[in-house]
């Protein structure tokens, strides 16, 4: 890359701070999830169908998508100690929004204003890459990483808890108030960080692109993570749909509960990033994706038994928080210059893939229920090992491609 600006030295990560990039980035990714629980509650209150309400998880995550490729790259052009909390401020602004909503379509906007402003995590992950040494780089992301997946899940959990207590206003309204103090706090953490390119705006976003050409690691690593999140989201915006349903007709609280189920996976899962220290990353990627398949097949034969369902939540949850930190880690040691530009294809990638698979979770659950949504899972899960079984060379190759 032209034009680039050596990396300061002398700011590194501490536990401190990885811990308050965890929970920033968790609380910022968690915006983009407080409707998926609630979709019964928001349609019956703004009088739409359950299919209208799922397009609010999909329009927060295109919005999302938009927002990581325009904005994101900005992080190896801007001193992200101011960065990083403006976005901050601006989605509390998107969250207010929301909470005042009178009808679904200006929810709808303001959804996809909240996605778009939600960036923060994004910006944050890459910088933990670049203030970590190279020794502790996978287990630092690791461990921010795994703040976002968690606020993923704790999202359900609180979203369901407050709105049975408070409506669903109330949980954008919190929320809100949660980012602007952890926008104040960022703000005095955050060292003070030089751009590391004075490319133009233009050419910054061209180049995004353009690394993604050069090497085909990174093409691969974004089919796999794209995939991932596609049955991810999937199997979430379904699930909602499920147990809203007989014969288990549950509220949105206990709907949202199971969100906590799926942490227990993902804390099981928050080391995956030492595998990448040690070598280990491609086959623990493939082992990865094989318990995805047996997640699927799990939730197939659970349609009606909690107990299965359980099961499959735990172990998808574990293998997706594994395959994202291996992958996202993986990508962030082919350039150092460049890491929020990779970080900006791959998580593009990512919510392209999610939105894709929420979209589809309304259209199978409404043509053949849960059955459709599983064999869907199933089928995405053995196309994701084709890819990984042809491609696996690849990561191999980054250091060489890459130079």
């Amino acid at each position: 890359m032209s034009n680039t600006i050596a990396h300061p030295g002398h700011a590194r990560m501490t536990r401190g701070l990885t811990f308050l990039f965890a929970v920033a980035g968790g609380a910022a990714v968690a915006n983009l999830y407080w409707a998926q629980p609630l979709l019964e509650i928001i349609a019956r209150d703004l009088h739409a169908s359950p299919a209208t309400a799922a397009w609010l998880v999909t329009a927060t995550q295109v919005g999302y998508a938009i927002g990581v490729l325009l904005i994101v790259p900005l992080g190896d052009r801007h001193d992200r100690h101011r960065l990083i909390p403006t976005m901050m401020l601006i989605s509390a602004a998107a969250l207010a929004a929301c909470a005042a909503a009178p009808t679904m379509a200006l929810l709808l906007l303001a959804i996809v204003g909240v996605g778009l402003s939600t960036v923060a995590g994004q910006i944050i992950t890459p910088l933990a890459g670049d203030l970590a040494t190279d020794a502790d780089r996978g287990h630092i992301v690791g461990t921010v990483a795994s703040g976002l997946i968690t606020g993923i899940l704790i999202s359900r959990t609180v979203s369901g808890l407050v709105a049975d207590v408070a409506g669903w206003r109330t949980v954008y309204l919190a929320a809100a108030v949660v980012v602007v103090v952890l926008a104040a706090l960022l703000f005095r953490a955050i060292p003070s960080t030089p751009a590391k390119t004075s490319i133009p705006y233009p050419a910054l976003i061209i180049s995004v692109f353009a690394v993604v050409a050069k090497v085909s690691a990174v093409r691969w690593s974004l089919v796999l993570g794209a995939t991932g999140f596609a049955v991810f989201s999937l199997f979430w915006t379904a699930l909602t749909f499920l147990l809203s349903a007989p014969p288990f007709s549950y509220s949105p609280a206990v709907i949202g509960l199971f969100g906590l189920i799926g942490l227990a996976g993902a804390i099981a899962a928050q080391r995956s990033g030492r595998m990448h220290d040690r070598g280990w990353s491609v086959p623990a990627t493939g082992i990865a994706w094989a318990a995805i398949l047996a997640a699927f097949v799990l939730a197939a034969l659970g349609g009606t038994s909690v107990v299965l369902l359980i099961a499959a939540i735990v172990l998808l949850d574990v293998a997706m928080q594994a395959h994202g930190i291996l992958t996202q880690t993986r990508i962030f040691s082919i350039s150092h210059q460049a890491r929020s530009r990779l970080n900006t294809a791959y998580v593009t990638s990512n919510f392209i893939g999610g939105a894709i698979g929420s979209a589809m979770a309304g259209v199978l659950w409404n043509t053949g229920g849960w059955t459709a949504v599983t064999l869907a899972g199933i089928a995405l899960s053995v196309f994701a090992l084709v890819v990984w079984t042809i491609g696996r060379r690849g990561p191999l190759m980054i250091t060489r491609e890459a130079a």
